[in-house]
């Protein structure tokens, strides 16, 4: 996900000021491409601006595990749904697309988990669930 939204913010920018290179070069000025070509390259810079801090860390791949207890909290919508690993212990908050699968487990009841981020705390990388009282592992994402 993080590479997808380097990506895209990288060709918003670019797309945007070769548009705007193409109107100057042709002398053909119109408001609403103007318009349209502006809100691009100021997408392009916001998703620029939430990923270019943490490139070095996830470039070099600097990540930090947060543990603790956990609990699970399932939200979906529509087809979609997603996992969010709410740390007990650090009140930090972990978002992933894929919900684990803990059949006779529940979210309801408190877990431990292991979760790996980027150094900054920005991005999410993956996650292991264990039982609480016995430590046995119950699943990961990997």
């Amino acid at each position: 996900m993080y590479y997808l939204l380097l990506a895209l913010g990288l060709l918003f920018a670019v797309a945007a000021t070769g548009g705007f290179i193409y109107m100057y070069m042709t002398r053909e000025f119109r408001f609403l491409r103007s318009i349209q070509l502006i809100g691009i390259f100021l997408l392009g810079i916001l998703l620029l601006s939430m990923t270019l801090p943490s490139l070095k860390y996830m470039v070099l791949k600097q990540y930090v595990v947060v543990e603790g207890e956990c609990r699970i909290e399932i939200s979906t919508s529509g087809r979609s749904a997603d996992a969010t690993l709410h740390m007990v212990d650090t009140d930090e908050y972990s978002s992933f697309s894929d919900v684990p699968d803990l059949d006779a487990y529940g979210q309801a009841i408190p877990y431990y988990c292991e979760v790996t981020v980027s150094k900054d705390h920005v991005f999410e990388i993956q996650y292991k669930i264990f039982d609480v009282e016995t430590g046995k592992f119950l699943v990961s994402n990997e």
